[in-house]
């Protein structure tokens, strides 16, 4: 068994993945065709594949987030986006993730005089399906988006929700310019609901929008937060010198990072794989999670990410069983739940492979 087959086969928790930013080429194509959307670039599967990936690989956020003006208008009715957050399930089971917070903007699915209940609806539809067939474990959390106002009744959206299979709250969209405080009235409704909040901060604007994302907006995970290396003094060897009072506070309170390794390459947030914060946060024993971000645009999965930190950062299964678990305490479900995943699914699915590699080699 190589090692890619070890990595696919071992239970995975994925808590940052984008609904929109995850379609399988071949659905879009046969969505724009259903709907009569004619802005593809190509209909060929192979070739729309590349073209995502080429046009996300670009080292710009703002570039990045362009196909999602494919991806979102092809998920414009219930049985689009059903199907979409069905086949992500599937996706999942085929990529040995036995739970998945997925993600997305409600806003941007309203076109076809959908209220957001129904686009709500119709994705946890899918989901659940998927739970069912395919024996995954899902939360789905809803995104306010950073440039709108709208997003107090997003949160309120996301509360009415929590006891159908909604999660949680995020704000995304472009840092710059759009600081996470501005958003402060959805946010202290998400806390005196005391319901759940994660927030992209850190990946393309600085420090303070962490800080900010933290203390201002009660955040509970960070997403990203490559820009956390402002706040942390490195020696040549990048070994950690120093940490400010923001690195320091997120290492003592344990507040769970939601890295996306190739992604953040792919939007500038770092310039190369190998600075990538993630190998000195771990070993530094910051709560560290790896995560996809987007699957479509960065051409990635769970499998991937963790062998480009096998390939950087030296990792072992030890450690992608450690991360995992991370993960798992930092998901967004009941205490309950999480230990379930942890002692029942999680470790003896790591005992079960040491045990075959140990065969394997005798």
């Amino acid at each position: 068994m190589d090692i890619e087959q070890i990595i696919k086969t071992v239970p995975k928790v994925l808590l940052h993945d984008h609904l929109d930013g995850g379609l399988r080429p071949q659905t879009i194509i046969e969505l724009a065709n259903e709907m009569h959307y004619k802005k593809l670039p190509t209909k060929d599967p192979g070739e729309l594949g590349e073209w995502f990936h080429r046009g996300a690989n670009k080292g710009n956020l703002v570039e990045y987030l362009q196909g999602f003006e494919h991806t979102c208008a092809v998920m414009n009715n219930k049985e689009s986006l059903s199907r979409v957050a069905y086949e992500m399930m599937e996706d999942m089971k085929n990529d040995g993730v036995c739970y998945v917070e997925t993600r997305f903007a409600p806003v941007f699915h309203t076109s076809k005089n959908l209220y957001l209940d129904d686009v709500v609806t119709a994705v946890l539809e899918g989901l659940e399906k998927g739970k069912k067939d395919f024996n995954v474990g899902y939360g789905l959390i809803l995104c306010g988006m950073r440039n709108m106002t709208q997003n107090l009744e997003i949160a309120e959206l996301a509360v009415n929700f929590r006891n159908q299979g909604v999660v949680g709250f995020d704000l995304a969209g472009e840092e710059g310019g759009y600081p996470p405080k501005k958003h402060l009235e959805a946010f202290q409704f998400i806390q005196r609901s005391n319901f759940n909040i994660t927030i992209h901060a850190g990946e393309a604007f600085g420090k303070e929008s962490i800080w900010q994302a933290l203390q201002w907006c009660g955040a509970h995970r960070i997403g990203h937060a490559t820009r956390l290396t402002e706040d942390i003094v490195l020696d040549a060897n990048r070994h950690v010198v120093n940490l400010g009072g923001l690195a320091q506070y997120i290492l003592d309170k344990r507040v769970p990072l939601e890295l996306c390794l190739l992604s953040n390459v792919h939007t500038g947030a770092i310039d190369k794989i190998e600075n990538h914060p993630f190998g000195y946060l771990y070993k530094e024993k910051f709560r560290v999670t790896i995560n996809t971000d987007d699957r479509l645009m960065s051409d990635t999965n769970m499998t991937k990410e963790f062998l480009t930190a096998i390939k950087y950062f030296h990792i072992t299964l030890d450690d992608i069983e450690k991360i995992t678990i991370n993960a798992m305490k930092s998901a967004f479900i009941p205490y309950k739940d999480r230990l379930h995943y942890i002692y029942n699914v999680i470790k003896p699915g790591y005992q079960t492979m040491r045990e075959n590699m140990l065969s394997l080699k005798v």
